[in-house]
């Protein structure tokens, strides 16, 4: 490790000013980003941490939207999400192992983008919103890349808004080690039609698989993806498994999670 500065805001006010700083960095749970500094890979001069933000934590429901602060850790998530988002607390429960799911941040994953995290598909999956201190952005516009947001420099995840459906589901085929997923879908049903977002599988991160939710639309069962097929091209392929194997998996798990959501 090195030195740097640690900023304990207690405002969002507070943290956007200290982001203003050179080299400073936001801090949620540390699950991805402390690791990374470990390993000199970062080496931002100040963190501004997000926990001490009462106002960008916890979890409410209202008019068909579940919004959760910023701050706020996979496991609260889990708890308080059940009875609102049954699928979206299911997918938080099975993130990582619980001292990942105690300490984990929801803005912190979605801000990190991990090709392999699960909540950028559960986002894109309900069509939500990320909330920040400038503006919102649509979930269709928030993922850009593997690692890459449209967050700007010194925006801060306050809030994630979700679109609660009427019925939703996330499934995964986790590597054992690390519980990220190899493949993994989240189906979600409305009444304007269903939206599928696939995490784990591409190079350029979390996608919607726009054919399977074509087909879903019309007829919401596992047989309705299995005249389909998604290209190998782009796919990644590491010592866990090969781009066709992924390809593979991408129809095996939207069709699991259209099984469980019912």
């Amino acid at each position: 490790m090195y030195d740097f500065e640690l900023v304990k805001p207690t405002t969002v006010e507070d943290a956007v000013a200290a982001l203003a700083g050179d080299e400073a960095q936001p801090l949620g749970g540390g699950q991805t980003l402390i690791p990374t500094m470990k390993q000199r890979l970062a080496m931002p001069g100040t963190l501004v941490s997000t926990l001490g933000i009462e106002s960008m934590k916890g979890v409410s429901a209202e008019g068909g939207v579940l919004t959760i602060g910023g701050a706020t850790t996979h496991g609260t998530v889990a708890a308080e999400a059940a009875s609102s988002y049954p699928g979206l607390a299911a997918l938080a429960g099975g993130i990582g192992d619980p001292a990942v799911r105690n300490r984990g941040t929801i803005g912190g994953s979605l801000a990190n983008n991990d090709p392999a995290a699960c909540y950028p598909a559960g986002l894109l999956g309900s069509g939500g919103t990320v909330v920040t201190n400038t503006r919102e952005i649509d979930a269709d516009d928030f993922f850009q890349g593997m690692f890459t947001t449209a967050l700007e420099e010194g925006e801060l995840i306050t809030a994630v808004k979700f679109n609660i459906p009427e019925k939703a589901a996330y499934a995964k085929f986790a590597q054992p080690a690390s519980r990220f997923p190899l493949t993994a879908a989240f189906v979600a049903k409305t009444s304007d039609g269903v939206r599928v977002a696939i995490t784990g599988a591409s190079e350029e991160g979390v996608f919607r698989w726009t054919e399977a939710e074509e087909a879903l639309s019309s007829n919401f069962s596992a047989d309705a993806v299995d005249g389909l097929s998604v290209d190998a091209d782009g796919m990644i392929g590491d010592i866990h498994g090969t781009p066709a194997y992924r390809a593979h998996l991408v129809k095996v798990m939207t069709k699991r999670a259209v099984t469980a959501a019912g």
